[in-house]
């Protein structure tokens, strides 16, 4: 897996092997930044990675100007690569890096973001839970977007909190924006 744009491009993330980690593919990231080059900007902003794995999220969106990201991972094997390929980047001093589940990554932050990515297994119980806990927390800026990558069975619906939109199918794979609903 390779970063596909920015001051990393080309760069080649090591990852676990097997199916504990699904990284997103390179056609889903590049679709989901392409999306985003046209809502944000992406300098300066700040960026959280649930569901790490390698961090290609994250990384790739340290490679396009991201100020900071945050990862959260469960999988202790998992953060050894994740830290592994900051440190290769030279990016350790722009990240976070926390071994935790990402549930109660979320119940116990207060620090808002600008950028959310959520890519949990498909077999994650709790993926439709994502969306409360980062809008009823306050965890995303005005402006920012919050992502989760999912499997195609699964629908979100728009709420007083929040809209969706864009959504983009890649097989069983579905990627669904989240974007804060501002008062009138």
């Amino acid at each position: 897996m390779r970063v596909t744009t920015g001051k990393f491009k080309g760069r080649t993330l090591r990852t676990v092997q097997g199916l504990s980690v699904r990284p997103a593919t390179d056609r889903v990231r590049q679709t989901i930044f392409n999306v985003l080059a046209h809502r944000m900007v992406l300098d300066g902003c700040r960026v959280l990675d649930l569901f790490a794995g390698s961090g290609s999220l994250g990384i790739e969106a340290l490679s396009r100007g991201a100020a900071h990201a945050t990862f959260v991972e469960a999988d202790g094997g998992a953060v050894g690569y994740l830290e592994a390929n900051l440190e290769m980047l030279g990016a350790t001093a722009d990240a976070t890096v926390l071994q935790m589940d990402a549930i109660h990554f979320l119940r116990q932050s207060s620090e808002p973001f600008d950028l959310i990515f959520a890519d949990p297994p498909y077999a994650y119980d709790a993926t439709t839970e994502i969306p409360q806990e980062v809008f009823s927390r306050s965890l995303l800026t005005g402006d920012g977007f919050l992502i989760i990558e999912h499997a195609r069975p699964l629908q979100f619906a728009s709420s007083a909190a929040w809209t969706i939109g864009p959504v983009k199918q890649f097989g069983r794979t579905v990627v669904t924006f989240f974007t804060r609903n501002t008062l009138p």
